[in-house]
């Protein structure tokens, strides 16, 4: 790995301008900046026109914006002909136990990600010993590493070092497994005061709010007035509620309608996870969808999304497996589908065309839909990258039995990419103002591990592939709007403060790239390629990556959410109404 200084493309960095010291600002022995970032063409992150101008940082926080830098710099970084913006943020991402082993987290740092908000449904904290444990057997995390909380897993990324800085949510079905388990059953009022003062708990610590994943079990299980109890404490908290919500198929307007209803009822503001809609019969549902959304805005329900760049989503193949049968974890799910009669009655309702619950190879048109990308097992790896019809018709057996097959043999959920959205409904959702951008994926290095785990190309490609496609090709954004949706947008309506604009006292997470030149490389077949187009990225003022190469630093910090106080009990207030909800910023957008 190439180190800072020692980067071929040595232009990017220069001596110090030498400038008359009455323009040194402010005053103090040696340079007024660390870091300037001179000459580029600046877009602040507010969506407003850009300009020729210079960007300065010292200790780590930006402390000057403007045409020219009327001072001494120990750093330049030469960005003529370049755009100077905000560090990305990536608004949904699953990079919260992987940063313990691929820390560099270069997937997203090369495509100029300086933050990632992660935990959707499960989060890194609060953890039983039994569920730590779990971690440990799976491999995902080394035996070695141990903390309990999410403030405890914050001060292991510190000690560990970390490239991005990361925020997290805590996880709708982490709490429900602290409290309830693995059971399909309804919470009693005494298991709903522990679920919620355990989100006290970690909103003190630092989460943003609760998060849900609610077509993957035990999240499945959860009703909705037990979300509302979950949201309502959230909000008490300054927090929000953020959902894959319940169905994006047959009933995704129903799980929408949901989703309002839990922010009405909470006073929780909502972020709608990932939107989309699968299945060519579902695709006209998304108009409707989005004038949902807009009626709730203009109601006064504060609900945004987050959306990938991609037509394909990538789950496993549990997704395709009722979750009445999963219930009680793996061993249970497994002793099931061994019983002939249950799994007859499995693969009978994964073939139901109206089943009650969402399955997501119902909406990829069926297995000639489904693209099997990563195995656990050596045997079965040759199979990556063949549709799960393939498999069934070489097999000799029906998909769903040869699903089920493959599940038990692997011992995994499997990996596959499901070819469920219209490209039109991509278009259409880019162009709702409050949508803003994440990968869905762990960000990543490439190393033989990670390869031989797989990977969708939206890990490597998604921030890249929106100024290579919408904003290039299809005109669809302007540079200028592109930057918002990936900087102040999640930052305003996560309440990310000091972050997400190009402002004097904001941090120095900045990105210099070529609008010209970002592209995306990764594809289904090869997914493990590096974007193109980031020249330098700076996180917390510190030079990350310089001449298109990570330089080793790891700068990154957990990033609190709005009740934390640094000690328990100092952040909730008694009722949701207390926390101002007025963008950060008070950004020309409503709600951003």
């Amino acid at each position: 790995m190439a180190r800072f200084g020692v980067i071929a493309c040595a232009a990017l960095i220069s001596t110090a301008l030498t400038v008359p010291p009455a323009l040194a600002q402010p005053a103090r022995a040696g340079p007024a900046y660390d870091v300037l970032v001179k000459g580029g063409t600046v877009y602040d992150g507010s969506g407003r026109k850009p300009f020729r101008g210079d960007v300065g940082i010292r200790d780590g926080l930006i402390v000057y914006v403007g045409h020219h830098a009327p001072a001494r710099a120990t750093r330049i970084i030469d960005a003529r002909g370049k755009a100077v913006a905000p560090g990305f943020i990536n608004a949904m991402s699953q990079t919260a136990l992987s940063l313990l082993t691929s820390p560099l987290a270069e997937s997203d740092l090369r495509q100029g990600v300086t933050l990632v908000v992660v935990g959707e449904g499960t989060s890194a904290g609060p953890l039983t010993p039994e569920m730590l444990e779990e971690l440990h057997r799976s491999g995902r995390v080394p035996t070695d590493l141990q903390w309990r909380t999410l403030d405890q897993f914050a001060a292991l990324l510190k000690a560990r070092g970390v490239a991005v800085n990361v925020a997290s949510w805590v996880g709708g079905s982490t709490l429900r497994r602290n409290v309830l388990g693995l059971a399909d059953r309804a919470p009693t009022a005494e298991d709903i005061a522990g679920m919620r003062s355990l989100v006290r708990h970690a909103m003190e610590e630092g989460a943003l709010g609760v998060s849900t994943a609610l077509i993957y079990p035990p999240g499945a299980y959860a009703k909705t007035d037990e979300l509302v109890a979950l949201a309502e404490q959230s909000a008490q908290c300054g927090g929000l509620f953020a959902s894959h919500i319940r169905s994006e198929g047959d009933r995704f307007l129903q799980a929408l309608d949901e989703l309002i209803s839990i922010s009405r009822r909470s006073g929780a503001p909502a972020e709608l996870f990932h939107i989309k809609v699968g299945g060519p019969d579902n695709w006209p549902m998304m108009p409707v969808a989005l004038e949902k959304i807009r009626a709730a805005r203009e109601a006064g329900v504060r609900i945004s999304a987050n959306m990938y760049s991609y037509a394909a989503s990538g789950t496993g193949l549990t997704a395709s497996v009722p979750p009445w049968v999963q219930q009680g974890g793996w061993e249970a799910f497994m002793a099931r589908i061994k019983d002939p009669v249950i799994r007859a009655r499995v693969i009978a309702e994964m073939r139901d065309p109206r089943p009650d619950w969402e399955n997501v190879m119902r909406g990829a048109g069926g297995a000639q839909g489904v693209v099997l990308s990563s195995f656990r097992t050596e045997a079965l790896r040759p199979l990556a990258g063949r549709t799960l019809a393939e498999v069934a018709k070489q097999r000799g057996g029906e998909p769903e039995e040869v699903l089920l097959q493959l599940i038990e043999e692997d011992g995994s959920r499997i990996e596959a990419f499901y070819f469920t959205m219209s490209e039109d409904n991509l278009r259409l959702q880019l162009r709702q103002p409050y949508v803003s951008i994440g990968s869905d994926a762990a960000a990543i290095s490439i190393t033989p591990e990670t390869m031989a785990g797989g990977a969708h190309p939206r890990a490597f490609g998604t921030f890249a592939r929106i100024y290579s496609k919408y904003v290039r090709e299809e005109k669809l954004l302007t540079v200028q709007e592109a930057v918002r949706r990936m900087t102040s947008l999640p930052a305003a309506h996560y309440r990310l403060d000091g972050r997400g604009w190009l402002k004097s006292g904001f941090a120095g997470d900045v990105v210099v790239f070529d609008p010209a030149r970002m592209a995306d490389r990764a594809t289904y077949a090869q997914p493990f390629r590096f974007a193109e187009g980031v020249e330098a990225v700076l996180v917390n003022g510190v030079p990350t990556v310089v001449g298109g190469e990570p330089t080793g630093a790891l700068a990154g910090r957990f990033v609190r959410g709005r009740a934390w106080t640094g000690r328990p009990g100092g952040g909730c207030r008694a009722t949701a109404s207390e926390w101002p909800w007025e963008p950060a910023e008070k950004a020309d957008r409503r709600w951003q």
